[in-house]
């Protein structure tokens, strides 16, 4: 793959969960090229190792392990996997998160008319189950691997915590309020992470993603005829570069972080790569 400079990670060991995902398998790529040996933590393990053999056969190194970063066991077996395959992890990616369309309601401001239909789902409809779905997948699947691969990085005096925030951690979305808190939460927890780890030599910090179109939100911004929806214009309109971002360019914040030569006294920031979204005031 082209990449936008040209880190050199050769022999350390990258962690990636939701590795198999758009935005991540960008991820594993552009560590693998910079020489990782790349462990692709995923919960369906054939995209894993579809990618896993496609990194391979381009000349990288990389590993596909089975794993849901919500279950402390999961994680458990999987890091025992990538410590005996691959070795100590030096590079964390917790890439695994998203929103659930059980947490989704379906206006952006409250209405009566929805309250009173079966057949819409207003906040009040919204369940605990359905929150704590949502909670769970980004917080706790950011926690969990944390534990895990972080005691790795203390035992070797150095590593790399990159989280996976979101756009929703600066300015809360319309209708999406478990999504929006719990991608503040991980903000939170990475700063809390940066702090508690700075006397170890592990530095922790955040992508915060704009708006980028994947298979995850594709029913929000499209519609079944390929047509933008009302959000996506909203959204393009909110963003001054006036597009969706392309999952490539989320690559060089990533190396970028991860290169202790470019940002060897950064940790605690959470980065925006977004379009100039949360710099624009809509005015």
């Amino acid at each position: 793959m082209k990449l936008p400079f040209q880190a050199d990670f050769t022999g350390r060991v990258a962690v990636v969960t939701g590795g198999a995902g758009v935005l991540c398998s960008e991820f594993c790529r552009a560590l693998a090229a910079c020489g990782a040996k790349v462990a692709i933590l995923n919960r369906t393990l054939s995209k894993a190792e579809a990618l896993a053999e496609e990194i391979r056969t381009a000349g990288g190194c990389a590993l596909a392990v089975e794993v849901n970063v919500t279950d402390a066991d999961s994680v458990r077996k999987a890091h025992e996997t990538v410590l005996s395959q691959l070795g100590k992890c030096d590079i964390l990616i917790n890439g695994a998160g998203g929103n659930d369309p059980s947490a989704t309601a379906d206006d952006e401001y409250f209405s009566a008319e929805t309250l009173a239909d079966p057949n819409k789902k207003s906040f009040f409809d919204l369940s605990d189950a359905a929150f704590s779905k949502v909670f769970s997948l980004n917080i706790m699947g950011t926690l969990l691997p944390t534990q895990a691969f972080a005691r790795d990085m203390v035992e070797n005096d150095h590593g790399c915590i990159i989280n996976i925030s979101s756009m929703n951690a600066f300015t809360p979305l319309t209708k999406i309020p478990a999504y929006s808190a719990a991608k503040s939460g991980v903000s939170n927890f990475t700063e809390w992470l940066a702090v508690h780890f700075a006397k170890t030599g592990i530095r922790c910090n955040a992508i915060a993603p704009g708006f980028f179109s994947t298979a995850q939100n594709a029913k929000l911004l499209w519609n079944e005829d390929g047509t933008p929806t009302a959000r996506t214009g909203k959204i393009l309109a909110a963003t001054p570069m006036g597009r969706f971002g392309k999952p490539e360019e989320l690559v060089g914040a990533l190396l970028f972080l991860c290169d202790d030569a470019c940002s060897g006294f950064m940790t605690g920031v959470v980065l925006p790569v977004d379009g100039g979204f949360n710099a624009y005031s809509g005015v």
